[in-house]
């Protein structure tokens, strides 16, 4: 027996013992932003801060980086005090979700087959995402997806609290009404790893290639699943 097919088999086991599941969105759900779309997003940010007389807030590496949430990190960092411009920026990043959401892409492989098939079981399902909720929600309304879903919860303006941060896992668990060891979480991500290990939830890692595989597994994800096609499987 293979490594990820017996892995299939122990998560296939995790999810006959939970009550509910904490889906991160971008990548486990569909790629929002494929093949590094969302660097017009990061680049837009970046001229509104700099319009702003910002621009040393950013290091070389986030003045480069395709990832828009970067630049929202470094103005929290730098403790910016014009709340306009923190707004001004985070609902930026929001118009460039939504847009991105609206182009619907392609949704992960058999996520949409996993969802329906644990919302039919009874689970509660809820969406954890860096992104804005109002982005996630368009998308799976799109996909006639959202109906299984309990709530969609996302990025607040309060970027601090943006995962590794366990908030937005807790309020997940709250509108479920579920206790921590009631619930599983699957997520693409280093930041997804630690969210759910500080909010005490199971995590499941979802490594579409091996660079994602190794990342999570370098994050201490002791399940990591290229594929939800085994979760699927009836035997």
């Amino acid at each position: 027996m293979s490594v990820e097919v017996d892995e299939a088999s122990e998560v296939r086991s995790l999810l006959d013992g939970v009550r509910g599941v904490l889906f991160d969105f971008d990548g486990p759900v569909c790629r929002l932003f494929p093949n590094g779309s969302s660097r017009r997003v990061a680049d837009e940010v970046r001229t509104l801060v700099s319009e702003a007389g910002a621009d040393g807030l950013l290091t070389a590496a986030e003045e480069r980086d395709k990832d828009p949430h970067a630049v929202l990190r470094a103005v929290h960092r730098a403790g910016w005090d014009d709340t306009d411009l923190v707004g001004t920026l985070e609902e930026t990043v929001t118009e460039g979700e939504l847009y991105a959401a609206r182009q619907k892409p392609e949704l992960t492989p058999d996520a949409g087959r996993l969802i329906r098939r644990l919302a039919e079981r009874g689970l509660g399902l809820a969406v954890v995402t860096n992104n804005s909720a109002r982005a996630a929600s368009y998308y799976l309304d799109s996909k006639k997806l959202r109906g299984c879903f309990t709530a969609v919860h996302g990025r607040t303006r309060d970027i601090d609290r943006m995962k590794p941060d366990p908030d937005v896992v807790n309020r997940a668990l709250d509108s479920l009404g579920l206790f921590s060891h009631e619930a599983l979480m699957i997520g693409d991500s280093r930041v997804d790893a630690e969210a759910a290990e500080k909010a005490g939830v199971l995590f499941v890692g979802y490594g579409r290639n091996k660079r994602k595989e190794a990342d999570l597994r370098r994050a201490g994800a002791k399940w990591v699943l290229s594929s939800y096609a085994r979760l699927l499987d009836e035997e």
